[in-house]
């Protein structure tokens, strides 16, 4: 009985040991793949998992938006906007915001957004891998939507986009609440994307 017990003992040990070592490749894993998540993979999970709860998103213009990342491109994503309660109105009452990814300062999540947006965190489907802010802002050139353009250093301009080049756009700008008409456009801007903050599309679209 005695080599009985001990042989058990020399078992508990054994399986005390393995299971010390899977918990540390586990542990050395799950550390190797954080180390290699990026902020856009996060969204691709927040986006997958059509969570109600909204996101709050600091901009580098110095505001922030709030909504539910709807849809996640190469170097953006869409924010379905909920209002928020700034003098703002019609500037901030888009029905969808575009967002660069270097336009982001920060992002505030609820707590379980934030713990599954990391253990969800995944590259996406490989159209939206493919699709780069410069596609997008070409359809929303080619359907006439009127917009907001939020750029850092600046008040937020109002106008359509008339054309959409490899790193620019070109903005007719006129009052929001009017379409683009030659007699409405009050000037033009050609605006870099990179200075791009946020575009807010004043009519709710399909992204392609």
């Amino acid at each position: 009985m005695r080599w009985d017990r001990f042989f058990e003992d020399l078992e508990d040990q054994l399986d005390s040991e393995w299971e010390a070592e899977r918990a540390a490749l586990e542990t050395e894993s799950e550390r190797l793949r954080l180390s290699r998540v990026t902020l856009r993979e996060r969204l691709v999970a927040l986006a997958a998992a059509g969570t109600a709860r909204p996101a709050a998103c600091e901009l580098t213009d110095g505001g922030t938006l709030e909504g539910r990342v709807s849809r996640v491109g190469a170097d953006w994503f869409a924010l379905a906007a909920d209002p928020p309660g700034d003098g703002l109105r019609r500037a901030a009452s888009r029905a969808l915001w575009i967002v660069p990814l270097d336009a982001v300062r920060a992002l505030t999540l609820p707590a379980p957004d934030l713990l599954g947006s990391v253990r969800d965190a995944a590259p996406g489907d490989t159209l939206g891998q493919r699709m780069g802010l410069g596609f997008v802002l070409r359809d929303v050139a080619r359907r006439r939507v009127g917009v907001t353009v939020r750029v850092a250093g600046a008040a937020a301009l109002h106008g359509t986009i008339d054309r959409a080049a490899a790193d620019h756009f070109d903005l007719a700008l006129h009052d929001i609440d009017q379409p683009r008409r030659a007699g409405a456009v009050t000037g033009f801007r050609v605006i870099p994307f990179a200075a791009i903050a946020a575009v807010g599309l004043a009519a709710p679209i399909a992204l392609p």
